[in-house]
């Protein structure tokens, strides 16, 4: 189970963004990630609509939220994680880089948030590392 817990969450909108986008899903006519998933006329007469890409967003955000949460934890397996995290950046980064599909808006969200899940990390792990060391001033 620790080793599960060492997966970069970040990992499912890169596999999620793939799937759709070489149209593992079926062929979607345009680009995918603004097909129109649901709308809704809202009280002030304005329509809402959701798109496909903003549900990949919304998915990420809150994935990146449960990785900030991992990030609180100490242990060796954080330090695997963290490394983890960092491969899925690069692969996004080249993804993005390299590929014509990546070369959307909200692939290169998708990276923001997972170079935000590294920095973030990192951040967070050094911080509670500092806080769980303590020095003592008299020489002992």
């Amino acid at each position: 189970m620790p080793m599960l817990l060492s997966v970069p969450l970040t990992l499912v909108p890169l596999a999620l963004y793939n799937l759709v986008a070489f149209g593992w899903f079926g062929p979607i006519a345009g680009d995918p990630w603004f097909a129109p998933v649901l709308t809704v006329e809202m009280v002030s007469s304005a329509r809402f609509t959701l798109v496909l890409g903003d549900i990949m967003l919304s998915l990420a955000l809150g994935l990146l939220f449960i990785e900030i949460l991992k990030a609180t934890r100490t242990g060796v397996a954080v330090l695997s994680d963290h490394i983890l995290s960092m491969l899925v950046f690069v692969v996004f980064l080249i993804e993005f880089l390299t590929v014509r599909q990546a070369a959307t808006s909200t692939f290169f969200l998708l990276m923001v948030i997972a170079a935000i899940d590294v920095i973030a990390g990192f951040t967070i792990t050094i911080t509670g590392a500092r806080r769980d060391v303590s020095f003592t001033g008299n020489g002992d």
